[in-house]
């Protein structure tokens, strides 16, 4: 027995070691100085930590190495909004403009129609961004809708940071106090914050432009749902893996994650040939794919890309970041090295949109 221990952990050593070896080979050929990827299957995890904090410079990316999480940030503010629908906080259904008078509406009668759902779901009509949601006047510019609610699916981190305004006119708490309490805690993320902590200067990425030229470390000072969630891979695979097991949540409402609400049909474009494979859920996509039903999101804050795909029959997840902009072509060849080959659909839903 203690012979065929040996051997079968030398065996793993080896297959680990080549998987290793094909994802530096896959950083060389993307130009993509560091990765985190987290791969779960019924309990057990598979984490690589490769690359550099900054290119032309020595300080390994480690599994601790704070990244952005870019758009991911919206599942952790969608899971967020369930948990306080369940105690009766917040109705999916009942317009937002009933809870709170979001200023940058004033001049939108249609706004009076939008609930928590649509937000969730990207039917709101709004756009995704009014103007560039880093400058210095876009908290206060005026927002305007550019479809009927409810009409048609379109992608709006302004819907996001409307709700997220909202609950905490609601509660009296920020973003980042929600968070803490109703996700980053009860799932242990030691190294997740919607805010910049100074303890995360020790071990923050940098970012990168395509050509791999280092831009900066962002130090997010206010929370914003849309794109501000620092982390890691491995915090965020155990939010993904909650997810997956409905924690936190009713079973009714758990449901809501992995049930279809609209068929993602986008405002504005006609069927493309990836549409019957997507729909969407509260607050995450869904994707008929190779290996089954599978929930996905993808994050781009441009330097900084992310992603997450994960399969609920097989309770099995893969959730990688990156600090380059070249960050979601490794997505299908990261799908298939770990979870077989096949077709995952996601990216080709998204390039469909170009």
């Amino acid at each position: 027995m203690k012979v065929f221990l040996t051997a079968l952990l030398w065996l793993c050593t080896l297959a680990a070691a080549a998987q290793q070896a094909e994802l530096t080979a896959l950083l060389k050929k993307h130009n993509v100085p560091g990765l985190q990827v987290v791969f779960s299957r019924k309990g057990e995890t598979t984490q690589y930590s490769l690359g550099v904090r900054q290119a032309g410079k020595a300080e390994a990316l480690t599994a601790n190495t704070l990244m952005q999480a870019a758009s991911l940030s919206k599942v952790v503010l969608a899971y967020t909004t369930l948990r306080l629908h369940d105690r009766g906080v917040i109705n999916l259904d009942k317009p937002l403009l009933g809870y709170y008078r979001y200023p940058r509406l004033s001049t939108q009668p249609r706004a009076a129609a939008v609930t928590a759902r649509m937000v969730l779901t990207h039917t709101t009509g709004l756009p995704n961004w009014a103007e560039n949601p880093l400058s210095p006047t876009w908290a206060t510019s005026p927002l305007k809708l550019k479809y009927a609610p409810d009409s048609c699916w379109n992608y709006s981190g302004e819907g996001f940071v409307w709700l997220q305004k909202t609950l905490e006119h609601i509660t009296g708490k920020s973003l980042q106090t929600l968070a803490q309490e109703e996700v980053f805690g009860p799932l242990r993320m030691k190294n997740s914050s919607f805010v910049w902590r100074e303890a995360f200067a020790r071990d923050a990425s940098f970012g990168h432009d395509k050509s791999g030229k280092p831009t900066e470390v962002r130090k997010f000072a206010e929370p914003n749902a849309g794109f501000s969630l620092l982390s890691t891979a491995h915090d965020y695979s155990r939010f993904v893996q909650a997810l997956l097991q409905g924690q936190g949540l009713k079973p009714t409402t758990a449901q809501l994650l992995t049930a279809a609400a609209n068929p993602a049909n986008r405002c504005g474009l006609g069927p493309t040939p990836t549409d019957p494979h997507i729909a969407w859920a509260y607050g995450l996509g869904l994707a008929n794919t190779s290996a089954g039903p599978a929930l996905w999101h993808w994050g781009d804050n441009g330097d900084f890309k992310a992603f997450f795909m994960a399969f609920p029959a097989q309770k099995t997840s893969l959730v990688f970041f990156t600090n380059s902009a070249n960050g979601l072509v490794l997505t299908d060849e990261l799908l298939r090295l770990f979870a077989g080959p096949g077709e995952y659909r996601a990216m080709q839903w998204l390039a469909e949109e170009k």
